[in-house]
């Protein structure tokens, strides 16, 4: 069996899941999935540019809103059972847990951990942070020791 490391940061839309589960063909997968909220990984200001490079000037107008505190760990902790469902239901095994802080450090320990194969790092494009290489994908290549691949994620369920 194939065993992944999926990191995200919102719920797996329905073309997500199909794409991850489909990308090693009929080999069997185990989903890791690690979630960080989105209002724990970065400052409003740097969402807010992403969303403008993306010609999303409402959402922009709203990172303001984004939950924080225990009001982003609810929203974070539907999110990953929705996802999780959403993989078992497409015939992956899979679990997953919420990551508070130092996404990196999880990262590595759960690579470890569990022997993985590989890494899928799959969110929304961060243009300021992939610029300076300080998004995921980018800072987990240079800590896991295993293949990572970045996927940008659908943006609706």
């Amino acid at each position: 069996m194939f065993t992944s490391v999926l990191m995200i940061e919102k719920a797996l839309t329905s073309a997500d899941v199909e794409f991850v589960t489909t990308l090693h063909g009929e080999e069997p997968v185990f989903f890791h999935v690690l979630l960080q909220p989105r209002g724990k990984q970065a400052d409003r200001l740097l969402r807010a540019i992403d969303d403008i490079a993306l010609g999303e000037l409402d959402e922009a107008a709203r990172e303001g809103e984004t939950p924080e505190g225990e009001a982003a760990r609810s929203e974070g902790a539907r999110a990953l059972d929705v996802s999780l469902r959403a993989l078992r239901a497409a015939g992956a095994e899979a679990e997953g847990q919420l990551i508070e802080d130092h996404p990196m450090d999880a990262l590595k320990t759960l690579v470890t951990e569990v022997d993985a194969d590989e890494v899928i790092v799959l969110t929304d494009p961060h243009y300021v942070e992939e610029f300076f290489h300080r998004d995921w994908a980018s800072r987990a290549r240079h800590k896991v020791g295993v293949p990572v691949l970045k996927l940008f994620s659908h943006s609706k369920a």
